[in-house]
C-alpha cells in the first residue's frame, strides 16, 4: 500500500505504519477484534470504560490522568467500535512527537511503556478489576445505552437497523444493553478479558514522522505477549428481501423520524462498491445531493434529508426529520428519487457534483491522523489494503454507467417512523 508500511510482530500482531510530517504528534491505536455478537456485546463495550480508570503503577485515574499531563499533555482512551459484524476493542495514544522537543527526548517511551500497561496491565486487586470500578463504569454504560432513547435522531436510525437485520448480528448496539449489566462482575470479566488478550486478531496503526524501524522495534518489545489466535467468522452481507417492512413507534416526540434502510449486497473490497460509493453521494451525500433538492427542498417535506453507507455490511440508510401527516408523500418522493437513479436520470451536476465532494472528502481526510487509521481499518477489515490516494481513484473512475447498473442492485427493506403519540 502506498503511503502505508506493512510489518508483523513476532507474536502475530499487524503493524501498520503511516510515516507523514504533517503532524507534530505520534498517533497508536490498537484495535482487538470480536465477533459481534449478544453474549459478549455488553462485555466488549465495558472493558474499555474499565481499562481507563487505572493501570498497574497508575492505580486511579486521577493517577493516570496527572502523569500523562506530565509527558507534555499525552491523551491515552479507549472505546468500542461497531463495524459491519465486527465489534472492536480500541486503545488509543496521542503523544507529542519527541523530534519537537528540546529536553525530555524520553516522552515516547514514557507514554508507550503506560500504553502498553493499559492493556497488558490494567489496575488489578484480588485477582481481577477492581470491584469499585466495574461496578461504577457499569452505571456510566447503563446512562450511556439510556440515554440513546433521548437521542431522537440517533435512536430512529438505530432502531430502522435493528428492525431491518433482526437475527442478525448487526441488529446488536454497540454498547450492549442494560439487561447483560446485571450479569457482568469484578471477575467474569477480568476473565473474559484475558481470553480476548489471548485469542484476538489485533492490529496497531501509527501515524506520524517516525523512523518506521525504530517504531517497529519498540512495538516489538512492548507487546511481545503469547497468544493464540482464533480466528473470526467471514461477515455475510448477501441477503434477499422478501418484502418492505413498514415499522411504527410512538413517542412524546414533536418531529417525526423516518428512516428507511436497503440493502446493496455491496461491500467494500467489492468492484462494484466506489460506483456505490458515488450512489449514496448522488442519492443523499450533500445540498447537490436528490435527496435534498427534491424532497427538502423543491417539495419542502423534510428538515433534513441525507443517505449513508454502511460500508461493511452492505447497507444503505435513508435519514429524514419530517412533519407528521408528511409520511406517505415522503416516502413516495423519497422512492422515486432511487428508482430514477435506476432509469438513468442522473444530471451532469448531480455526478459531477458527488465526484468533487467525495475526492475533497477524502483528501481532507489525510489531515486527520482519526480520519487516516479509521479509513484503513475499514479496508482491513474487508480484506483490502489501499492507500487515500488508491480509493481517491478508483472514485474518480466511475461513470454515470456504473452507477445505474449498480443501482439494480438497492432493495427497499425497511421503513421506520418515529410518530406522535395520538
Amino acid at each position: 500500500m502506498e503511503g502505508i508500511i506493512k510489518k508483523k510482530l513476532e507474536n502475530g500482531i499487524n503493524v501498520y505504519l503511516y510515516p507523514t510530517d504533517k503532524f507534530k504528534t505520534l498517533t497508536f491505536s490498537f484495535f482487538i477484534y470480536r465477533d459481534l455478537e449478544e453474549e459478549n456485546a455488553t462485555k466488549n463495550a465495558l472493558i474499555p470504560f474499565v481499562l481507563k480508570r487505572g493501570t498497574k503503577n497508575f492505580p486511579t485515574a486521577r493517577k493516570l490522568t496527572r502523569y500523562l499531563e506530565s509527558l507534555y499533555g499525552a491523551d491515552l482512551g479507549a472505546d468500542v467500535v461497531k463495524k459491519g459484524e465486527r465489534h472492536i476493542i480500541q486503545i488509543l495514544l496521542n503523544v507529542v512527537n519527541p523530534n519537537n522537543l528540546e529536553k525530555d527526548r524520553d516522552v515516547l517511551d514514557k507514554s508507550l511503556d503506560v500504553f502498553r500497561e493499559m492493556i497488558l496491565e490494567p489496575y488489578i486487586e484480588n485477582g481481577c478489576f477492581k470491584r469499585q470500578y466495574v461496578e461504577q463504569e457499569k452505571d456510566v454504560l447503563k446512562r450511556i445505552i439510556e440515554s440513546l432513547f433521548n437521542d431522537k435522531y440517533n435512536y430512529a436510525i438505530e432502531r430502522c437497523l435493528q428492525e431491518m437485520c433482526k437475527n442478525e448480528p448487526y441488529s446488536i448496539y454497540k454498547y450492549g444493553n442494560v439487561e447483560d449489566l446485571e450479569k457482568i462482575n469484578e471477575q467474569n470479566l477480568y476473565d473474559y478479558y484475558l481470553s480476548v488478550l489471548k485469542t484476538s486478531p489485533m492490529d496497531i496503526f501509527v501515524v506520524g514522522d517516525f523512523d518506521y524501524d525504530i517504531i517497529y522495534e519498540k512495538l516489538n518489545k512492548l507487546f511481545n505477549f503469547k497468544r493464540d489466535e482464533k480466528p473470526l467468522r467471514p461477515i455475510s452481507i448477501k441477503k434477499e428481501v422478501e418484502k418492505e417492512k413498514f415499522v411504527e413507534e410512538k413517542q412524546d416526540v414533536n418531529q417525526g423520524k423516518l428512516s428507511i434502510g436497503l440493502r446493496t449486497n455491496v461491500k467494500y473490497g467489492d468492484e462494484d462498491f466506489y460506483a456505490m460509493v458515488v450512489l449514496n453521494s448522488i442519492l443523499g451525500g450533500g445540498p447537490y445531493s436528490k435527496l435534498f433538492q427534491n424532497v427538502r427542498e423543491k417539495a419542502s417535506l423534510a428538515y433534513y434529508a441525507f443517505s449513508r453507507l454502511e460500508k461493511s455490511k452492505g447497507l444503505m440508510l435513508i435519514s429524514s426529520g419530517i412533519d407528521f401527516e408528511n409520511l406517505n408523500r415522503a416516502i413516495e418522493i423519497i422512492k422515486i428519487q432511487i428508482e430514477d437513479i435506476k432509469k438513468g436520470n442522473v444530471t451532469d451536476y448531480e455526478y459531477e457534483s458527488a465526484l468533487k465532494d467525495l475526492v475533497n472528502s477524502l483528501k481532507q481526510a489525510k489531515d486527520s491522523p482519526a480520519s487516516i487509521i479509521s479509513l484503513y481499518l475499514d479496508g482491513v477489515i474487508n480484506g483490502i489494503e489501499e492507500s487515500i490516494d488508491e480509493y481517491i481513484e478508483k472514485i474518480k473512475r466511475v461513470t454515470k454507467e456504473d452507477v445505474v447498473s449498480v443501482a439494480q442492485n438497492i432493495k427497499l427493506d425497511t421503513v421506520y417512523f418515529l410518530n406522535k403519540k395520538d
